[in-house]
């Protein structure tokens, strides 16, 4: 059986945004939001943390997780210990530490110490402020004037004694803590659908500035997607109008966000965000956000390299940017291409808005060449004596004739339609390789095109 292997994650409340507090009813509501917010970090890192250990509870104003069965499965301590002071920041980690108990961890944690497990846990309890255990700090004033100072000497004075005075909480609390009773923990459990929402602390009247506060809410989000080893591809952000809104104004608005690959990255989602509320403009001041995963799909963890890498947390992957791009310049000015499978050069590709539709199955490789740029539409030739020339000199041709023929079915409306043409690669003095094609127009007369360049 493995020993027992307690980490506590903290996080640190945020500033609830710069809104001076102009009463001391603002200044309630203002706190009021920075626990909500704190609350909602909590529950993101303890949702996020199921994906290591399903022995993960909620402890004071900590999360702590239980990972003793699970150190082999993820490469031994230190490097899950690496693993989640990386990821967890993101999600609002300001501190961790590990012991054999909860309790003992928490108190490490609040004290600004990591390693309780290098030495005996209670030399490294004793030293200790009494602060660094709740049920001690309820009476340090007292404690204090008996002149105990650390948890060392707290824990010195006649037991009995202590536990008249002070009552048997603080004689448990130090049983937990230094691992001589057993601790009991309701465990986390996982919602089937993430929903949540989060109440402002003042009205805001600009859509950018809402991002601040929905930021919490996207991590919650990913927390919830990072221990159901899924990613979220659409999402709905709502929003409730203030009261005193205009009488033509609605009740609520939402924004739908779209991503064109599953993620649970707080940091593009983030951003992606903010794209979108940078280009609304709200109706009415907003007093309550909401946050709903509409569609999930499956992402399980990708297999790390072999290969030493120093990954850049500034550089973005190229499909992130992409989709950020396209919400800020418009579908139709980023666009990706699409292989088709058509005889039919103009045909053999298609562009449409990024992302475009799911991708096809590979299309077969042609049997002639490909130039790298063709000419919309294709320029026709001088052939004197049914020899082509192009930019006043003669072509040397390379190749046998490639014959084409297709597209009876298209019609006009759908490209070309109906093309027989014999494609041949051509060689100019002054342009390199040329693909070009003779086309038969009516009876005897036929005519050359230049249809693509080689690089």
């Amino acid at each position: 059986m493995s020993s027992p292997h307690w980490l506590a994650l903290l996080a640190t409340p945020r500033d609830s945004g710069s809104e001076p507090a102009a009463s001391a009813r603002a200044a309630q509501m203002a706190q009021a939001a920075r626990v909500a917010e704190h609350e909602a970090a909590l529950r993101a890192l303890g949702w996020w943390a199921l994906q290591f250990t399903p022995r993960v509870a909620r402890l004071e104003e900590a999360v702590v997780l239980e990972v003793g069965a699970s150190l082999r499965l993820f490469g031994g301590a230190q490097r899950l210990h690496r693993r989640l002071w990386r990821e967890a920041r993101a999600l609002g980690l300001s501190g961790m530490a590990w012991a054999p108990t909860s309790l003992g961890a928490l108190a490490l944690a609040r004290a600004g110490q990591h390693e309780g497990l290098a030495g005996p846990l209670d030399e490294l309890l004793d030293a200790l402020p009494l602060a660094c255990l709740s049920a001690a700090q309820t009476h340090r004033a007292m404690l204090l004037r008996l002149g105990c100072r650390r948890l060392g000497q707290l824990r010195a004075l006649p037991r009995r004694a202590l536990g008249r005075r002070f009552g048997d909480g603080l004689l448990l609390a130090l049983d937990r803590a230094y691992g001589h009773s057993a601790e009991a923990h309701v465990w986390l459990q996982l919602p089937e659908r993430f929903e949540a929402r989060l109440e402002l602390p003042f009205r805001i009247e600009h859509a950018p500035a809402l991002l601040h506060h929905a930021e919490g809410l996207l991590r919650q989000l990913c927390g919830w997607l990072a221990a159901r080893q899924a990613g979220v591809k659409r999402l709905t952000l709502s929003w409730q109008h203030d009261a005193m809104r205009g009488r033509d104004v609605a009740l609520d608005g939402a924004l739908q966000l779209g991503t064109a690959e599953p993620t649970r990255e707080p940091r593009h989602l983030s951003r992606l965000l903010g794209e979108h509320l940078a280009r609304l403009e709200l109706a009415a001041p907003v007093g309550e956000l909401s946050l709903r995963a509409d569609e999930i799909m499956l992402k399980p963890e990708q297999a790390a390299s072999l290969l030493p890498s120093a990954p850049d947390e500034a550089t973005e992957a190229l499909p992130q940017l992409l989709e950020r791009l396209s919400v800020r310049l418009g579908p139709a000015q980023v666009r990706a291409g699409q292989l088709l499978e058509d005889h039919r050069m103009e045909l053999m590709q298609r562009w449409q808005p990024w992302p475009g539709p799911a991708r096809p199955a590979a299309a077969r490789p042609p049997l002639y060449p490909q130039p790298a740029w063709l000419l919309e539409p294709p320029l026709r030739l001088d052939a004197p004596r049914s020899q082509p020339r192009y930019l006043g000199q003669p072509l040397q041709l390379l190749s046998r004739p490639q014959r084409v023929e297709g597209g009876w079915w298209a019609g006009q409306a759908g490209g070309p339609g109906l093309v027989q043409r014999d494609y041949v690669l051509a060689q100019s003095a002054q342009a390199g390789l040329l693909w070009i094609f003779q086309q038969r127009l009516s009876g005897e007369e036929s005519a050359w095109f230049l249809h693509g360049v080689f690089a």
